[in-house]
């Protein structure tokens, strides 16, 4: 199968996903895909205020040139005003990227990049799996923080953005191409959906991992200028003694 063919797939199991459950929101599973969206409805209220306030101002002046529009002109602007929130409250829609776009940008645009493909997909996947999801966006979130101090050209940035960007991503996006009636089946002593979570556990404790030798670093260098300063202003242990 080809990777747009496998991608249309993978899109049409999500939404249809998405459909079964109700067509309800999917919730953020990390603090910048939550900004992302934040973002994106903020700019949907400008547009609606502004297409209300040019069709409030539109309406002013053609009852001020027209001594009057009438209980049909002024219904057609309320009607003109409805049509425009319906419109800019649905378009347009956030987009979700491409899974080959996702290891792109800062490692700001990387996160919330990971974060909103992972909840496009979360619909699709069993739920501890889906739990396992939740997980690792509290995860990457702490860990975008951390890489934004970290040279994007050393081996461990480029190793840890492979992982969140293309690793992680390729895992579940070889899941969701799987016919959903095989992916409880056993084969070879587990199924699909347990060899999912499997690899999502193992991706999570990598990531913690990472975390902690990143903030190792960061624990060492802040004992020693804790040290420091004790011994600068007498607080130090040798600071009790004659």
């Amino acid at each position: 199968m080809s990777d747009s063919s496998g991608r249309i797939l993978s899109d049409a199991q999500a939404v249809l996903a998405r459909q079964r459950a109700g067509g309800r929101r999917v919730p953020s599973i990390g603090r910048r895909s939550a900004e992302r969206k934040r973002l994106h409805a903020m700019r949907k209220a400008v547009r609606i205020a502004l297409a209300v306030t040019a069709i409030a101002v539109v309406t002013m002046g053609a009852g001020l040139l027209l001594n009057g529009i009438g209980l049909t002109g002024l219904f057609f602007a309320v009607l003109a005003g409805v049509l425009a929130v319906a419109v800019f409250a649905t378009w347009p829609r956030l987009s979700v990227p491409e899974i080959g776009a996702l290891n792109r940008g800062d490692v700001r645009t990387l996160v919330g990049n990971t974060e909103l493909w992972l909840e496009s997909r979360r619909p699709a996947l069993p739920a501890p799996a889906a739990s396992i999801v939740d997980r690792i966006g509290g995860q990457l979130d702490v860990l975008g923080v951390q890489l934004e101090g970290l040279d994007d050209n050393r081996s461990e940035a480029v190793e840890i953005r492979k992982l969140i960007g293309e690793t992680l991503p390729d895992i579940v996006s070889t899941y969701t191409r799987i016919p959903q009636h095989l992916r409880g089946e056993r084969q070879g002593g587990s199924s699909p959906d347990e060899q999912l979570s499997e690899s999502l556990s193992r991706i999570s404790g990598e990531i913690e991992q990472i975390t902690r030798d990143l903030a190792s670093g960061e624990i060492d260098g802040l004992a020693v200028r804790t040290k420091y300063l004790g011994y600068k202003y007498g607080e130090g242990p040798e600071s009790g003694k004659d």
